[in-house]
């Protein structure tokens, strides 16, 4: 066994390096023709690249003294802004009027266009074919002339978007209300207007063989550790798929833990959370088409933070958290007691409350274990019945289906109303991190079979269990569980001290620059009396009128 495990290991680093080398080569797909000088030659090529299809656009036209010049203009309709088009390439091109020395050819002459011309914040010269369709899909404008063996990309993008809204995933009653579109640039540069800094690098990657989709990098220059950078970079340079259409598949693919229930890389949509992320020193991942931006490395105790924290006052910001983290306890453990409880140790249960228990449960056909399962799979139902379904729908089929299931199985017998009980507090309880929503849901029903197995036994069992397969994840080297081993967190983790005390940035983390502010210590001394003050103004006021 271990030899074979040897050789699928060897195998599987060969691959990758096979894999790795062919990443570094220029794609088949990309190796296009070079730009001839005849333009229905262009013409023609361009439209066999792209299939002939309905939606590319081909504006011929003729400019220069006497209209000498013959060109034309290739872009796809719906990418492109037609008002940048016709002002910024096709006005200035046909109102121009070169001198006798300037009436060039050439490549010379596209040189001429593309400096003195063209009134577009940014033209390229390309030489392929291939490099003019990839400007087109972009949303740009190629430029041919009759002559020139290369072609102008003219940036002319326009497309509808989505305007800058609240996000729904993430409300708040204090904070920024702006959230991250499915615009790639309105999304960095949402991040650049909280980050005013020359060293925040902004680097682009290109994913997917036939999406083609933009991935950016940001991050600060001496905050980020070079290594994570670095290590970001690979990931991503690694995949060898067809699409990214979102950027979970970006997340699937450069995780750290794949198989494990709890995710080591942090997603957001607001753009203070990825700026206040990127000060202490990681690395966001912006995908185009989504608004949800990655970042790494994460660490277990974001998934208790939010960004209100910060905004609020620090005692009301320590006691939310701690109710997050009690939340959490509830809602993976809550079944699992109850069902122990009730099936193992019901010594400890109050007599009273056990008299209750023991009336509710008194007609019931089916044990603990199987009751809660029941309530847990009819909740799912109902909660991804309420998401999918349109909003006002859903939300009373949400309301009505939980008064309606809950009354009607208690009244049938089929559930105790103890059961409802729990597993209604442990979903509202589930809704406080929702970051942890699937590991929660795993955890839950895994500690229900282990109370129904073995009691109080089993659970601590599998709470050992998830301590050390905690303990042993990581996030782009930084250790999943370094927020609660390193003294340095603890003024960010079970409470939120005041910001004025966080003086450092995480050590495991940030690297390089990881002072973030002075030393301040606030003012105890109590500001003067105003009635002083202002008996104070009015002699300097009386003695002044006096020199008069």
């Amino acid at each position: 066994m271990l030899l074979g495990y040897l050789k699928k290991k060897i195998r599987y680093i060969g691959n990758s390096g096979n894999a790795q080398g062919a990443a570094g080569q220029k794609p088949a797909e990309t190796q296009g023709e070079w730009v001839a000088e005849s333009l229905e030659e262009n013409l023609s090529s361009l439209k066999n690249i792209l299939s002939n299809s309905t939606d590319i656009k081909i504006h011929k036209f003729r400019f220069g003294p006497n209209r000498c010049f013959s060109g034309a203009l290739v872009f796809i309709d719906g990418l492109v802004d037609n008002r940048t088009l016709t002002q910024a390439i096709l006005w200035p091109l046909m109102s121009w009027q070169p001198e006798g020395s300037r009436s060039s050819a050439g490549r010379q002459l596209l040189e001429t266009i593309g400096e003195d011309v063209l009134c577009a914040g940014e033209v390229g010269i390309q030489l392929s074919l291939q490099g003019l369709v990839s400007g087109c899909l972009m949303g740009d404008t190629a430029v041919l002339v009759e002559g020139c063996a290369a072609g102008l990309v003219v940036n002319t993008k326009g497309w509808e978007k989505r305007s800058v809204t609240e996000p729904q995933s993430e409300t708040v009653v204090r904070g920024p209300r702006e959230g991250f579109t499915e615009n790639l640039r309105t999304n960095t540069a949402l991040i650049r207007r909280k980050i005013q800094n020359g060293k925040l690098r902004v680097e682009m990657m290109k994913v997917g063989r036939k999406t083609h989709t933009n991935v950016c990098l940001l991050y600060l220059d001496g905050v980020a550790d070079p290594k994570v950078v670095e290590e970001v970079k690979y990931r991503i340079g690694r995949i060898q798929t067809d699409a990214i259409l979102e950027s979970g598949y970006i997340e699937e693919f450069i995780e750290d833990a794949p198989y494990s229930p709890f995710s080591t890389i942090w997603y957001t949509e607001k753009p203070d959370v990825v700026a206040g992320c990127m000060l202490e020193g990681r690395v966001a991942i912006v995908v185009d088409g989504t608004p949800f931006v990655l970042t790494v490395p994460m660490l277990f105790i974001e998934c208790f933070q939010t960004a209100e924290d910060y905004y609020n006052r620090p005692l009301y910001a320590s006691l939310m958290r701690m109710l997050r983290y009690l939340a959490f306890l509830i809602a993976v453990y809550a079944p699992a007691v109850y069902i122990a409880l009730t099936a193992f140790h019901q010594e400890l249960i109050p007599t009273r409350l056990l008299l209750t228990i023991a009336n509710a449960r008194e007609e019931t056909p089916f044990p603990g274990f199987v009751e809660a399962l029941i309530m847990l799979l009819a909740f799912e139902i109902l909660r991804e019945a309420g998401i999918r379904l349109p909003r006002p729908v859903g939300q009373a089929i949400s309301i009505v289906g939980a008064l309606i299931m809950g009354d009607a199985a208690v009244s049938a017998g089929l559930v105790g109303a103890p059961v409802v009980i729990t597993i209604a507090r442990t979903a509202v309880a589930g809704f406080l991190i929702p970051n942890q929503n699937d590991s929660i849901s795993i955890l839950r029903v895994v500690m229900m079979a282990l109370a129904w197995f073995a009691g109080w036994y089993g659970i601590s069992m599998g709470t050992m269990a998830v301590l050390f397969h905690l303990g042993s994840l990581s996030s782009f080297g930084v250790p999943y569980f370094d927020g609660f081993s390193r003294g340095s967190y603890m003024e960010d983790t079970f409470v939120r001290m005041p910001i004025w005390s966080m003086i450092r940035r995480p050590k495991g983390i940030a690297r390089g620059d990881v002072v973030r502010q002075g030393p301040y210590f606030p003012s105890l001394r109590p500001f003067e009396s105003r009635d002083r003050n202002d008996e104070g103004t009015e002699k300097a006021t009386e003695e002044e009128k006096g020199h008069e």
